[in-house]
């Protein structure tokens, strides 16, 4: 029987503080993988219906009015990390921007020196959704593949590489007339590992995980070259690289690891954001107790009101528990635009939106596979 891990070698994996985590009958939750369709549908009727009230479907995004749709959709991921403040800097890992062109390799490690950086680099779309088109790149060559496999006139974001294994999306709710920030969500987003045994090729061992076997059309494609090695006894294969669910991350619900600290320390470090009151905030990180402390993690990206609290993606997660989430975090959004709305500030506009999710969803599909 094949051993998969979701431990980030050499340390474990992140659980919540206290306890150990609970084993789900089911390898994954009665609607995990379902259609897009088949769970958005419901979202998609209460955010109509909460249009309606609010008299503006596109209410939500004048909750972050700075950012294009409030981070709905086409927003720039760069554009978000270059409002952050002195504070706020301090915490978001360095990166800078390139459009893709001629001597693509050259301007990139003009533009990475200029920052102080180097490879190794993760190379991302600045406009963007799921991780795709994420790749790593540790070496020159490595850079000049991934560069190359975008297509031409392309922002791109190049990002140093975050030293930290572990890495937690926190959702971040601070209503205009509040002081003080929350975290509403806190998910601990694992690499799944596969532990050769010297004897099994990488799809045998794919195929005799209770996981990985049911979702093979997520793994193989990724790992094509790799599916007939045999793994040695104890070698490891990360599955992915990007910390993405949809990608193949294994989510699990940190609620439990929300402490004072932790709220503190994104709080003051959102609200040097200029007018950021909703959204989702990606970090790599030590460990959990230093996690806790609000301390030794590095800002990946900040997602705005088109972010998921991403813990219902935790396989013991319930569809009700999960609509529950959903249903809060939208009303909150809709709660907060109208706040921003009566500040003055505008919404997006329905049409404005759907031409930029259009615009979005023709770059993703132009984009190479991510790692």
């Amino acid at each position: 029987m094949t051993q998969l891990s979701t431990s980030s070698q050499p340390h474990p994996a992140p659980t919540p503080s206290g306890q150990a985590r609970s084993k789900p009958s089911s390898p994954l939750s009665s609607f995990e993988f379902w259609p897009g369709w088949a769970f958005y549908t419901p979202v998609v009727i209460y955010w109509i219906l909460l249009g309606i009230r609010y008299g503006d479907f596109s209410t939500p995004t004048a909750a972050n009015p700075r950012i294009e749709t409030g981070g709905l959709c086409g927003e720039s991921k760069s554009g978000i990390l270059d409002m952050a403040g002195s504070v706020a800097s301090r915490w978001i890992a360095p990166y800078t921007t390139l459009i893709t062109g001629t001597d693509d390799t050259k301007r990139a490690l003009a533009a990475l020196a200029e920052k102080g950086l180097s490879v190794p680099v993760v190379v991302k779309p600045d406009v963007g959704c799921n991780g795709t088109g994420v790749k790593l790149a540790r070496t020159e060559a490595e850079l000049t593949a991934a560069l190359a496999a975008f297509p031409r006139r392309i922002k791109l974001v190049l990002q140093r590489l975050i030293p930290y294994r572990h890495e937690a999306g926190l959702f971040y709710i601070r209503h205009p007339d509040s002081p003080r920030g929350e975290i509403s969500s806190l998910t601990y987003k694992d690499i799944p590992v596969l532990v050769g045994n010297g004897r099994s090729t990488v799809l045998d061992l794919l195929k005799q995980d209770p996981r990985t076997s049911l979702l093979l059309h997520i793994y193989t494609p990724r790992l094509q070259a790799r599916l007939n090695d045999v793994l040695a006894e104890g070698e490891t294969l990360d599955l992915v690289f990007a910390g993405n669910h949809c990608k193949g991350a294994i989510f699990h619900n940190g609620a439990a690891d929300i402490t004072p600290a932790l709220v503190n320390r994104l709080d003051e470090i959102m609200q040097d954001i200029p007018d950021f009151h909703f959204g989702r905030v990606d970090v790599k990180f030590e460990s959990v107790e230093a996690l806790k402390q609000g301390e030794k993690f590095e800002i990946i990206e900040i997602n705005g009101v088109g972010s998921e609290a991403t813990h219902i993606w935790d396989s013991s997660t319930t569809l009700r528990e999960a609509y529950a989430a959903q249903f809060h975090h939208y009303r909150e959004t809709f709660r907060i635009g109208a706040k921003k709305k009566k500040e003055g500030w505008k919404s997006s506009g329905l049409w404005h939106g759907v031409r930029l999710w259009r615009r979005q969803k023709r770059l993703l599909a132009s984009y190479p596979m991510n790692d």
